[in-house]
């Protein structure tokens, strides 16, 4: 968890037309597509801002309607109520969630969010996200999302594996390694993944599968892929190895800070630091710290898993809010919850880049600052493809009976990053827009292509 981000304001979409800006059209927020299909009139849903920056790529590169309707609602919404001893014998009502939002690319694919404010809009946001994410990298998924209304942290051990397993027990009959295949979110893990794979194997009735392929992020010891934790923070790596020349920033020496330092954070902290960018400020839901002769990331991992967050580190100046977000830096990497990037952030900012590692965390508005302040944004569904690129990785270890050592994972992973990049850079040149639009573009392609061989049934 991080900060709350500050109070919402009614977001609007720019249209201006200028190459390296949104296409000229109406507002977004506003689209035809969102009365046909009785979308609420919140501009601050998380879902309505991100299906509203898909129909702009849409209506840039002119996808068919039918397609725009599909793509713009999931497929099936699913939310469970399910009961769980405590260890005090009491029992507890718990809500859970699968969205299923589009498997058009193959089965459906995405995290397991366990947080005290999940909700649907929010899961609904990120199924659609994955869809995207996954058409964009090139994995042979579509989209899904899911999880736990519960805060994991106020739980013993037990309790949450009595949950995880009711819960998984609650959605069986709606995943399969062939169906929709879960993976780890925000306040999940690789034991959570075991439990399930676990509990799902135990209530199959199917045989000779590998059922334990029903879930990616598992332990290693279990099924898991060497690689698979560091996944999502590598990616972003891989993206600003890519992408940073263009934008004249070398990586050595490069100045970063960063939102965030759970799992995503760390590991992008850390695998930046490896390839010589120094790391000087940081900020979590247990405050801010900076150093401008740079925050060993190694260290400061190792702190936040002992005391659990960032607040107290020993080698580095505790500062406020709004001293983080202005702290100089070449690279700002947002590795949060979403919508974190609002308007007031985006104008503290002071940096060159702005690299997604949480999903959605830059809102409408916040975004239109950034590009009016000349900020460019990486996209979260090019730089937090990395999670979904190795859980793929996984799957197919685990459907073959082979294991991939670390070299060919990372590999393997640099390749559909470098090659999502190029996709994203050619669109932008194409249609002379923003890179948000161009990665949008770039998996609607793919999309579009599979529509027109497959059709849609009767």
């Amino acid at each position: 968890m991080t900060q709350a981000p500050a109070s919402k304001k009614p977001a609007k979409v720019a249209s201006k037309g200028k190459p390296g800006s949104p296409a000229k059209g109406p507002d977004l927020l506003t689209h035809p597509i969102f009365d046909e299909l009785g979308f609420q009139q919140d501009p601050n849903n998380l879902y309505r801002q991100t299906v509203s920056s898909m129909l702009q790529a849409a209506d840039l590169m002119n996808l068919p309607h039918q397609l725009k309707i599909v793509l713009a609602q999931p497929k099936n919404e699913i939310m469970v109520n399910f009961p769980v001893r405590m260890d005090d014998g009491e029992y507890r009502l718990f809500k859970g969630y699968r969205v299923q939002h589009n498997n058009a690319l193959g089965p459906y694919k995405g995290g397991l969010r366990f947080h005290h404010d999940v909700h649907l809009d929010d899961v609904k946001s990120l199924a659609f996200l994955m869809t995207m994410k996954c058409s964009l990298v090139g994995v042979p998924f579509g989209g899904g999302k899911g999880g736990i209304k519960v805060d994991p942290y106020k739980h013993s051990k037990a309790e949450m594996e009595r949950i995880v397993r009711r819960f998984t027990t609650a959605i069986a009959h709606q995943i399969g390694p062939d169906y929709d295949i879960p993976a780890p979110d925000v306040g999940s893990n690789a034991q959570h993944m075991a439990w399930i794979a676990d509990t799902y194997t135990f209530l199959s009735e199917v045989g000779g599968h590998q059922p334990e392929a029903v879930i990616t992020g598992k332990p290693v010891e279990f099924g898991g892929s060497l690689g698979r934790e560091k996944a999502t923070g590598q990616g972003v790596v891989d993206t600003l190895i890519e992408m940073l020349p263009e934008l004249n920033i070398d990586i050595k020496g490069c100045k970063v800070s960063i939102l965030g330092y759970g799992n995503v954070g760390s590991w992008t902290g850390r695998i930046l630091q490896d390839r010589g960018a120094k790391i000087i400020a940081v900020m979590d839901h247990t405050g801010a710290i900076a150093n401008d002769g740079g925050i060993d990331a190694y260290a400061l991992a190792q702190h936040c898993q002992k005391f659990g967050g960032v607040g107290g580190f020993k080698n580095a100046d505790k500062i406020d809010k709004d001293e983080f977000y202005q702290t100089k830096v070449d690279v700002f990497v947002p590795a949060a919850l979403e919508q974190m990037i609002q308007e007031p952030e985006a104008k503290m900012l002071n940096c060159k880049v702005v690299a997604e590692g949480a999903n959605a965390p830059t809102t409408p508005a916040g975004e239109r600052v950034l590009e009016q302040r000349g900020i460019e944004v990486l996209p979260a569904i090019l730089c937090n493809a990395g999670g979904v690129t190795v859980s793929y990785f996984e799957w197919v270890q685990n459907k073959t009976c082979k294991s991939w050592d670390l070299e060919q994972v990372d590999h393997e992973l640099n390749k559909h990053m470098i090659r999502a990049a190029g996709k994203v850079r050619d669109a932008r040149k194409k249609y002379k827009c923003g890179l948000r639009t161009a990665a949008y573009i770039g998996a609607l392609e793919r999309l579009k292509a599979a529509y027109e061989v497959r059709g849609i049934f009767p």
